[in-house]
């Protein structure tokens, strides 16, 4: 995870942090400083200043908050023009939010005006306190994302290329929500479009889906991202493989691979992945969201480090958590035997 991204999330004028009064205590804690001395970032880690305010960014949110303006959705006909479409669930999915990519003429390709359209969408949702999960789902059926709208790109001169691709790392990076994210893989996700999935927390296919880093066959190389969360993902080795031979695989062999979490068989009307990745989606929607929102955190930042550093930042992440009033409705709810009702604060 990058640190753009959280810092983003926190510069909306008018902001809080959840917790930041302990996190800056922690600016001169002994877990950031030796042994106590109250250092903090002048101290002898220096390194942990610009973590530390990155971490204390995760948990501010606009204010004042409004409901999210859905942008349509698939049953929404006169949405049907846009490229990207924001869906907003209602009733029992409340916090479930979808992104539906509908180029079918194009096979869902990025390109420019899709791209423009997915940061509206996610500088949009990234505004909404409400979401718990977020949802990348195709519209096309048969078609996750094709990848590169290499048409497009053709009439491009390299350095409206170089310049173009730089913009398709920034959307990667601007996947990495808050929230969790899934990809709902439920075809072909080749190239730009299993990066995009790549970029998300979790991976649903179908079985029958076809996915991979190609770009070797057309004389490219991933760009936007892929050669950096493909190893992450899967390890340098069987990575490197796959790149350098631009292999498909099919959703079975994803999962089996463990690039996917789930491969479901595809049904009829070809969103069998989508309802799976609903269905997972739904497991994570009761849980705490600040909770597991400082889990994500904790996860994607440690792992890009030592394992000693790596317990410092889970230790500032679970000292935000400390404050929260969810945590005390969590440990409530245990002691009178009863579900929790976590409202995010």
């Amino acid at each position: 995870m990058s640190s753009g991204f959280l810092q983003a999330q926190g510069a909306a004028q008018g902001s809080r942090p959840v917790g930041g009064a302990v996190c800056k205590g922690l600016e001169q804690s002994s877990e950031l400083s030796a042994g106590g001395g109250g250092g903090g970032p002048s101290g002898p880690f220096p390194k942990w200043a610009p973590m530390l305010r990155v971490l204390t960014s995760t948990l501010r949110f606009p204010r004042p908050w409004k409901p999210l303006e859905t942008r349509g959705c698939s049953s929404n006909p006169g949405a049907a023009g846009r490229e990207i479409q924001v869906c907003a669930l209602a009733g029992p999915n409340q916090g479930i939010a979808e992104i539906l990519m509908n180029r079918p003429s194009a096979r869902n390709a990025l390109g420019n005006v899709f791209v423009s359209q997915l940061l509206e969408a996610l500088a949009q949702l990234r505004e909404d306190r409400q979401v718990r999960v977020l949802i990348f789902r195709s519209g096309v059926k048969g078609v996750f994302c094709a990848g590169a709208d290499l048409k497009e790109r053709e009439q491009m001169s390299e350095a409206e290329v170089g310049l173009f691709v730089q913009r398709l790392r920034g959307l990667m990076t601007e996947i990495a929500f808050p929230a969790p994210t899934i990809a709902a893989m439920d075809g072909f996700a080749l190239g730009g479009g299993l990066e995009l999935a790549l970029a998300c927390d979790l991976r649903v296919a179908a079985s029958s889906a076809v996915m991979g880093l190609i770009e070797t066959t057309r004389g490219l190389l991933p760009g936007a991202g892929g050669t950096q969360r493909l190893p992450r993902c899967l390890g340098v080795a069987l990575a490197k493989e796959l790149i350098f031979t631009g292999r498909r695989l099919s959703g079975a062999q994803a999962q089996a691979l463990g690039l996917v979490n789930h491969a479901v068989a595809q049904n009829e009307e070809g969103n069998a992945a989508y309802h799976r990745a609903r269905a997972l989606a739904q497991e994570i929607l009761p849980q705490a969201p600040i909770a597991v929102r400082l889990s994500k955190v904790a996860i994607d930042r440690g792992i890009e480090v030592d394992i000693a550093s790596g317990m410092a930042i889970e230790g500032i992440c679970y000292a935000q958590n400390i404050p929260t009033r969810d945590r005390l409705e969590g440990m409530a709810a245990f002691r009178e035997k009863r579900l929790p009702r976590f409202v995010g604060e």
